[in-house]
């Protein structure tokens, strides 16, 4: 694509008067309007890789749509890449297949395992790809102090990524430490501070903050949530002035429970994002395509839902030319055979045909040689008893956030261990950054596993080296092949390597095809539905260790009750 800039800026007007040849006519369209609001028969003309306008343009090619739809390229206003499990260019390679055409993404979870080396590694591995790459930089990294993460980005480092890399990183992403923020802690100020002085965006992640709290959050800077449960806290956001981002992820299923909420009056402040996607999801499901499809299905005009997922999310980050099909805009789009089951005939980048676009990663070197996990044994996952009840992490389904229960322990031999009939499966977190051999054990109720063990080095935030399993013997080796590959996934029974699945980019991604990965990771899930897991076991367990999401959360430090937002004992007093 070429930037329309002053020095150009005479060739483009003499394109858009028709007095020079356009690259590009789709003739015959319905032209759905994200600006106008409106859906219009219309000839749209591109000529390096920009929409020159409306009209009967002379053009070197000319695509005629047979009345079907014209719509713009969708964008993505909050991911995790590496949720993914796929490197950056094989996402944008499928992402793209489904009408994207931009993300805006949060490199949190390599942030957390390599700091500023992450960051840079993932704008490197963006770099020049046809699906537009912009990110946000971390601002929670460790997340909390109730973890150990394998790096720290302070307000020095935040500073200086936003002054180094001012086109790519747009502001400050989801600032999820919400208690130091209405309790003025100095880093959480001072990193908001660096964002609020160089004009840049700052989104929140603020989950059931309410009332004077939720009043002062707003007022040092957040202006999104994508963490809205309900409409009632949706509506008191949006009430607010916060940009609603209505999510749908692989795990999390917000957006059929807030769409009541959408009303032709607050649409423009809505967005739709998916947060995380598995690659399995991204094939099999879609991406924002999914969600869109997923809206209109819920009763949202079909106008309404592409708003959310193009136009809207340009504004509010300030994607000039982006998100619309307008004279000036990057020729991002895509062809419908039909607008209300959003079914997409061709997709367009840049105003070059999918099939055409070269998704090629950029030769950059993959980070690897992130785990270093202490020595372990068996009765490094033992729990000696010390009392009669504990506190239990209770799954909520579609959810992440979860309940506090409590529950008398099963205890044989003086340790508390894992009971298939309630349901109840033990859990560790093991600390994979430094070697330190820190260990936290909990118990979680509605994983559905009856025997054996998962692991896993996808632990939100920190990504840390998670266990569940019902005996400690599989629970060991688990958390010992995971550890071989390097990171990744690994399901084992009586102990019996069931599946793995190597994630040694980061501990977070595979450097094999999309394609490999997500059938990888079909082969692996069955094997762990096999032992009675819930539908998406290793995204379920990826967000048991996420200490900013309530009600309790599980870290190599120990037990935390995100409520109170502090550490708390396993045991009742």
């Amino acid at each position: 694509m070429t930037t329309v800039n002053s020095e150009n800026l005479g060739r483009f007007i003499d394109l858009a008067r028709g007095r020079m040849e356009a690259d590009l006519l789709f003739k015959n369209v319905q032209l759905v309007n994200v600006l106008s609001g409106e859906i219009h028969p219309a000839d749209v003309a591109v000529a390096a890789g920009v929409f020159l306008g409306f009209g009967d343009y002379p053009a070197k090619k000319v695509i005629d749509g047979g009345g079907r739809f014209l719509v713009p390229g969708l964008i993505e206003g909050h991911i995790h890449i590496e949720s993914s499990q796929i490197l950056p260019a094989e996402f944008a390679r499928i992402a793209a297949a489904h009408g994207t055409a931009a993300v805006v993404a949060d490199p949190h979870e390599i942030a957390n395992v390599m700091g500023v080396a992450g960051v840079e590694f993932m704008l490197a591995a963006t770099a020049g790809l046809p699906l537009s790459f912009f990110f946000m930089v971390p601002s929670c990294v460790p997340a909390t102090a109730m973890e150990t993460a394998g790096a720290l980005l302070d307000a020095a480092a935040v500073t200086g990524l936003l002054q180094k890399y001012p086109e790519r990183l747009l502001g400050l992403a989801e600032v999820m430490n919400f208690p130091g923020v209405i309790n003025r802690e100095p880093q959480t100020m001072a990193k908001i501070a660096t964002a609020r002085n160089q004009g840049r965006v700052i989104d929140g992640h603020a989950p059931q903050l309410s009332g004077l709290d939720l009043n002062a959050y707003i007022m040092a800077g957040p202006k999104s949530d994508h963490e809205a449960t309900t409409v009632a806290e949706a509506r008191e956001k949006l009430r607010r002035g916060m940009h609603l981002m209505l999510r749908e992820g692989s795990r999390e299923h917000n957006l059929q429970d807030l769409l009541p909420l959408i009303n032709h009056h607050n649409s423009h402040n809505c967005s739709l994002v998916s947060d995380d996607r598995h690659a399995y999801d991204l094939f099999h499901k879609g991406h924002l395509d999914y969600s869109i499809r997923k809206a209109i299905a819920g009763g949202i005009a079909p106008l309404t839902a592409l708003q959310m997922a193009s136009i809207n999310t340009a504004r509010y980050f300030g994607l000039a030319g982006r998100g619309a099909i307008a004279p000036g805009f990057r020729a991002d789009c895509l062809l419908l055979d039909d607008l209300e089951s959003f079914t997409i005939a061709e997709v367009f980048l840049a105003g070059k045909p999918f099939a055409e676009v070269d998704f090629a990663a950029p030769q950059v070197p993959l980070p690897r040689n992130t785990v270093s996990v202490a020595k372990l044994t068996r009765e490094s996952f033992q729990v000696g008893a010390d009392g009669t009840e504990i506190k239990v992490i209770g799954l909520i389904a579609g959810q992440l956030v979860t309940e506090k229960i409590i529950l008398p322990a099963k205890i044989i031999n003086g340790f508390a261990v894992a009971d298939a009939e309630r349901d109840l499966a033990k859990l560790a977190v093991i600390e994979r950054h430094h070697g330190s051999g820190r260990m936290g054990l909990g118990f979680v109720q509605g994983f559905g596993l009856k025997r054996g063990a998962l692991a896993s080095t996808v632990a939100h935030d920190s990504h840390n080296l998670i266990v569940a399993g019902m005996n400690d013997a599989d629970m060991l080796l688990a958390a010992q092949v995971v550890k071989d590959m390097g990171g990744g996934l690994a399901v084992v029974d009586d102990g019996t390597v069931l599946g793995r699945l190597p994630l040694p980019v980061a501990g977070l991604m595979s450097g094999e095809k999309a394609e490999t990965t997500a059938a990888a990771l079909t082969s692996l899930q069955a094997r762990a539905l096999s032992l009675g897991t819930v539908a998406d076991p290793f995204m379920t367990l990826s967000f048991l260790a996420l200490p900013v999401i309530p009600s309790l959360k599980l870290t190599d430090r120990g037990l935390v009750d995100v409520d109170e937002f502090s550490l708390t004992d396993l045991w009742l007093d």
